[in-house]
């Protein structure tokens, strides 16, 4: 059960390891930057260019949104994942469970390399994994999830996920009021637009099941 549970800030860690090494690799690999027509003897250029445009115009609102909505998202696609395994689903709700990932994985990729282009750390100082972030699951509940099945489990994640989301949207709407990089305060109103979107369509299908 010990891979199902809240994501702890090591994973985060290992998460912008690779977005910071692809980024060497490729200069126009780094997520949520425009790099543009680069051609392939500019690609340190690029990457040195794409690195100063992350780390202008940004305040540690910014940072805080990064840090703490990555883990956040993490728990989302975990939470996911646990879902699409299981028989007898919904196929309503395995439809939904693969949008959300579909989403939220390159959103996680360009909050990593952003962290990695500012150099700052995976986490918060003293956070650790999810605990105590707003709308997330406790390990307990990540066990219930992971032991549910068939209607009882798409129920179960259809309402864990409404409350996730509804986290996940008062962080969005914090970055949009507090930060300052153009990037993160677009990617927040995404957040915001697409999630309470799907917190609608979730309620809606809670009453179907």
């Amino acid at each position: 059960m010990k891979k199902f549970l809240a994501i702890s800030s090591t994973a985060v860690a290992a998460a912008i390891a690779l977005a910071g090494c692809s980024a060497g690799t490729d200069g126009g690999s780094m997520p949520g930057m425009d790099h543009g027509g680069s051609s392939p003897g500019s690609t340190s250029t690029s990457a040195g260019a794409s690195a100063m445009m992350a780390g202008a115009e940004r305040n540690s609102a910014d940072t805080t949104f990064a840090q703490m909505m990555t883990p956040h998202h993490l728990q989302a696609v975990d939470m996911s994942n646990l879902l699409l395994a299981k028989q007898g689903i919904d196929p309503r709700v395995s439809a939904l469970a693969t949008k959300i990932k579909a989403a939220q994985a390159p959103e996680i990729e360009k909050m990593t390399g952003w962290l990695a282009a500012w150099k700052e750390p995976a986490a918060m100082s003293g956070m650790s994994g999810t605990s105590g972030m707003t709308g997330t699951m406790s390990d307990e509940e990540m066990k219930k999830l992971d032991a549910a099945q068939g209607a009882e489990a798409a129920k179960l994640y259809l309402s864990q996920m409404v409350t996730h989301h509804e986290g996940a949207v008062e962080m969005a709407k914090t970055e949009v009021i507090d930060g300052k990089n153009a990037d993160a305060v677009a990617l927040a109103k995404s957040i915001v637009s697409t999630q309470e979107s799907e917190i609608k369509e979730m309620q809606d299908l809670l009453t179907t099941l």
